[in-house]
């Protein structure tokens, strides 16, 4: 069995920043909620996809740290601006 080696904190810093991007609440049934999560996701996974595709181009000189902080900054620059879902099965789940 092979020994399991924790992620550098580096690399767990710049997938946690991934997530948080990512990781956006579902919309309500409304369909200009709906088109703004697609928006909003799309907007997201692009900064992502940019961060990520620079980490591999450059691959002898990675600054996880940076990558994190842009991914990090873009997020902030594009907050939810719809209606989450809400049902009292999820504020049940709270």
């Amino acid at each position: 069995m092979t020994e399991r080696v924790p992620l550098p904190s580096d690399v767990a810093e710049l997938l946690s920043a991934v997530v948080e991007a990512l990781d956006l609440p579902i919309p309500s049934i409304e369909s200009a909620d709906e088109r703004k999560h697609y928006r909003l996701l799309e907007d997201r996974t692009m900064y992502a996809l940019v961060a990520l595709r620079c980490l591999l181009r450059h691959r002898d000189h990675p600054d996880l740290a940076d990558d994190a902080a842009y991914i990090r900054r873009c997020t902030a620059e594009t907050p939810v601006t719809y209606t989450p879902f809400r049902s009292s099965r999820t504020e049940e789940a709270r």
